[in-house]
């Protein structure tokens, strides 16, 4: 509102009764409850008779970090029974970016580019680039690499001769 990016009419409108919800990395105790939950909808939805998770699968699901928070778990859990096969939940944890447990922004930018330059050896433009990959335009991911100082494929090499 003091930028002056949100209305102040509206704001207070909606701001009848401010409510703190914590993230779900913070909840980690209410992730059982949660995908009890997610699991007796989606196999209701699909007809299916699904097995509860093991302890494992649970223990996995409550040490995973959650950037996506509930919906990102709701989506895990649909997929979980989409491809379960004879009444056991199929789980597959995403991958957890290492960007996560960066200590800045800064760092974690850094890693995330790094890890999509890796994925595309190094390839910036094209249908197969990092850019593309990240979503963004080359040129973005350029100035970000230059501001991050990532070396192109070409400095990379220059480097090392």
């Amino acid at each position: 509102m003091k930028n002056g990016t949100f209305r102040e009419d509206l704001f207070y409108r909606l701001n009848v009764f401010p409510i703190h919800v914590p993230p779900l990395r913070e909840r980690a105790q209410d992730i059982p409850l949660l995908v009890k939950a997610f699991v007796q909808e989606f196999k209701q939805r699909m007809g299916k008779t699904i097995r509860p998770p093991t302890r494992e699968s649970m223990q996995l699901l409550q040490n995973y970090s959650w950037p996506g928070n509930i919906r990102q778990l709701r989506n895990v859990i649909e997929q979980a029974v989409i491809l379960s096969d004879r009444g056991q939940l199929n789980l597959q944890i995403p991958e957890a970016l290492d960007v996560i447990a960066s200590a800045t922004l800064k760092e974690a930018e850094y890693q995330h580019i790094v890890l999509a330059l890796e994925k595309t050896h190094w390839r910036i433009k094209g249908l197969d680039g990092a850019a593309r990959q990240l979503g963004m335009n080359p040129s973005t991911l350029y100035s970000a690499m230059r501001r991050l100082s990532i070396p192109t494929n070409h400095e990379k090499d220059d480097m090392s001769s």
